[in-house]
């Protein structure tokens, strides 16, 4: 499987997302982060995006929020139980294993995803992380896990201009749960999920910085 082609794939279209403003609509909204959405391209369901600004330098927000082994986003992310690398492809692209919790009240049990996950520095001091899912030898079904499957997605965390203590966080999730879940449940999740998402985010860039 070509993983690295994969990875490019996926992070050629966070840039396609990050540059196309049209059909997003606005769901939900904090002092941390606006959260839209409209239908995806990539399945039968929806791409959730994120914007917000984060008030920490983006070398601190990318600490928090970059998949590494033994990170710390396992340890904020309320909707990250483990992550792990299955396999390092080259510096900048690995096939990644992560799981996650019940969430929404139990309705929604422990998922598993496998992806291919890239990271990127560009000229002006933004990072991403892109991903995709993947299947790998090395990482079959568990079978106390349903599997979940994302589509492209990732984060872009973008440096302010002239304020070196704030960064723009940029965010985009499509994600089939998979299992029978009713779509009432997934359309009331990802927003809720999302906003978690910036607020622990918020909370932990602060702990870092103290």
């Amino acid at each position: 499987m070509d993983y690295v082609g994969l990875a490019e794939a996926a992070a050629a279209k966070m840039g396609l997302y990050r540059r196309d403003p049209g059909g997003w609509r606005g769901c939900r909204r904090t002092g941390e982060v606006a959260v839209s959405w409209r239908p995806s391209a990539e399945f039968a369901g929806n791409i959730y995006r994120g914007e917000g600004t984060v008030p920490a330098s983006a070398a601190d927000v990318w600490e928090c929020i970059k998949p590494a082994p033994g990170g710390l986003r396992a340890q904020w992310d309320q909707n990250v139980k483990d992550f792990e690398v299955i396999e390092a492809v080259t510096e900048t692209v690995s096939v990644c294993r992560t799981t996650t919790p019940s969430a929404f009240m139990r309705f929604i049990s422990p998922r598993e995803f496998v992806d291919v996950v890239l990271t990127k520095q560009y000229e002006d001091g933004t990072m991403l992380s892109a991903a995709t899912n993947v299947e790998h030898a090395l990482c079959p079904p568990q079978a106390n896990f349903v599997r979940g499957f994302n589509y492209p997605c990732g984060c872009f965390c973008i440096p302010v201009p002239g304020e070196s203590d704030r960064t723009q966080l940029l965010s985009f999730f499509q994600t089939d749960l998979g299992g029978y879940l009713p779509q009432t449940v997934v359309e009331s999740f990802f927003p809720a999920s999302i906003i978690g998402f910036y607020s622990n985010l918020t909370k932990a860039v602060k702990t870092l910085k103290v």
